[in-house]
Order: structure tokens, then C-alpha cells, then sequence
């Protein structure tokens, strides 16, 4: 199972939160990994974030980042978004 953690953060507090699950073996981590981002972002009703060269090494060396204005197209009224891969297949 896989499962992805997005929580928006506020002012250091955890105002929304959700943990996205997959279990479909055909897909590949980074799909898994997208397809989570596309259901929070729903959600939320966000635009999805862009990935930036910052974001992308956090992600590598920890499975976790945090999408702040600058990775959004539209204003936020937030802090940052931050995923993170907590259980893997």
C-alpha cells in the first residue's frame, strides 16, 4: 500500500490534512506520487504546484516538500502545502 500525507500549514498549525492511499501495483512511484498530489490539490481546490529544482532534491533525500507561493500559479491563503510518502508497497 502507499500512501501520501498532504497537509496545508498555516501560521505553524496544521489547518487541513489528508492521507491519500493506493494500492494499484501497475503503477510506478512517481505516478502514485502524482496522482496523490492531483487528489489533495481537488480537494483543496488548488491549482497543482509546480516542481521546482528545491522541491524536487528535498523529495529525493527525505520523500517529503513543501509547495510554498512560489510553487503556485494562483494566490494562496496559506503558508505551504507539504506532502510526504509515509508507507510505501
Amino acid at each position: 500500500m502507499f500512501r501520501l500525507w498532504a497537509k496545508i500549514i498555516d501560521a505553524g498549525k496544521i489547518v487541513k490534512n489528508m492521507t491519500i492511499e493506493n494500492s494499484d501495483s501497475s503503477l510506478n512511484r512517481t505516478k502514485k506520487i502524482f496522482h496523490a498530489i492531483d487528489e489533495a490539490c481537488y480537494a483543496y481546490d488548488l491549482s497543482k504546484p509546480l516542481w521546482l529544482d528545491k522541491n524536487i532534491s528535498e523529495f529525493k533525500k527525505s520523500s517529503k516538500t513543501r509547495f510554498t507561493k512560489d510553487n503556485f500559479v494562483d494566490e494562496i491563503d496559506f503558508d505551504y502545502l507539504e506532502i510526504e510518502v509515509i508507507e510505501e508497497d
